[in-house]
């Protein structure tokens, strides 16, 4: 038994190393920016094209990888989408030019929200009675990462330049790939999977305006945070260091804002995810106000690492509403999120390129965590409306 439980143990951490691989690349990759941007003769706004790709691809990635791959079994699946992961990567250190580099971000998304789901059931069900605590500790490496390794490669990045960034990542891709092929055990092939059918289990108005919420709101945290280094340098003048003591913090907000959404959904999905919506919107708009002075800058983007937490209220709505499609609902998550990865950057670089001062990050981020209630409000009419026609549907069974 208890050498049952190391080898749970480990494999729990062997899954939670690709997530912290996969939030690295994610979110270094928004605080190398500039630096990308001046080694491939490109503006700032035309570089934050590769930071959508990514999210593009994890948009494109997440329900077709989870639908065509349902029938693999898990150990097997996990491996190949972090080997597909990690070679993206390498592909993103070798990239000559801007559009070589899309490519590679967009390659590198692909396998993103199908790679976590999958992650997430594999360790609830070696966390039998525990598997919500299974898949915090999944989820912990993409917290960790910003804490920890998004600074850290953003310091490799300036000292060394921005290409072993992503060496790092394919390095991290490679090592969990090791782990998890000698560590986690076989799991079962998954029995009688329909696509269609899960597919299907998706066709309602609840799921889709939830995910409306996370792609529309969450936009706020990427406009901001996308942009975050090029402003600290040239609006702020900041120093070199301050840049990943600035990503640290969002990490550090991140982690605090975790435990903040998990007790806001505890008290309502809807509520929770409102009160964190209206703090991205206030955090956005500080960060407007405080642009060119990196310390108050740096406070702001940690105030709003505190609202990333809504992702917790959502997937808890998701749980609720997706029926028989639980991976695939996970897998859209992601997507979701993602999806406002693409839009917050696109956003914000066409406002910048509009010839706006770099406040106007925060302004757009604002506009979107307002756009993200305006969703939040049909999500919730809907759920009304669903529960007063539910009496009458079972009346009439």
């Amino acid at each position: 038994m208890i050498l049952q439980d190391r080898q749970d143990m480990l494999t729990i951490l062997s899954l939670a190393l690709g997530a912290f691989a996969i939030g690295v690349a994610e979110f270094a990759a928004m605080g190398l920016l500039p630096y990308y941007a001046a080694g491939l003769g490109v503006t700032e706004p035309e570089a934050g094209h590769a930071v959508s790709a990514y999210a593009i691809g994890v948009v494109v990635g997440a329900p077709v990888v989870a639908v065509l791959s349902a029938w693999i079994e898990r150990k097997r699946l996990l491996l190949g989408l972090m080997v597909v992961f990690g070679l993206a990567c390498l592909f993103s250190a070798l990239a000559p030019s801007l559009e070589t580099l899309v490519i590679a971000r967009f390659l590198a998304g692909l396998p993103h929200g199908t790679y976590l789901g999958i992650s997430m059931l594999f360790a609830a069900e070696l966390s039998p009675g525990r598997g919500a605590a299974g898949v915090a500790k999944v989820l912990a490496g993409l917290t960790v990462a910003n804490v920890i390794g998004v600074p850290l490669a953003g310091a490799v990045g300036q000292a060394f330049g921005w290409r072993w960034c992503f060496v790092i990542v394919a390095l991290l891709a490679l090592a969990t790939v090791v782990m998890i092929w000698r560590i986690a055990p076989a799991s079962a092939r998954p029995r009688g999977v329909n696509p269609l059918r899960e597919l299907g289990a998706l066709a309602n108005r609840a799921v889709w305006l939830t995910l409306m919420i996370s792609a529309i709101g969450f936009g706020a945290v990427f406009a901001v945070y996308a942009y975050l280094s090029a402003a600290m340098i040239d609006a702020a003048n900041a120093p070199a260091w301050s840049i990943p003591l600035a990503l640290s913090a969002f990490g550090i907000g991140a982690t605090l804002g975790s435990f903040l959404a998990g007790r806001l959904a505890t008290w309502s999905h809807f509520g929770g995810a409102l009160v964190l919506l209206v703090g991205m919107a206030l955090a956005s708009l500080l960060y407007t106000a405080v642009v060119g002075d990196w310390m108050l800058m740096t406070g702001a983007i940690l105030l709003l690492g505190l609202t990333t937490g809504l992702v917790i209220p959502l997937q808890m709505r998701l749980i609720e509403v997706a029926g028989d499609a639980q991976t695939l609902a996970a897998a859209l998550n992601h997507a979701a999120f993602n999806a406002a990865n693409a839009l917050g950057p696109f956003l914000a670089g066409l406002a910048l390129t509009a010839g706006h001062g770099w406040g106007v990050t925060g302004q757009v981020g604002a506009a979107l965590a307002v756009g993200g209630m305006v969703a939040l409000g049909l999500a919730w009419i809907d759920s009304r409306r669903s529960l007063r026609l539910r009496p009458a549907l079972e009346a009439g069974c």
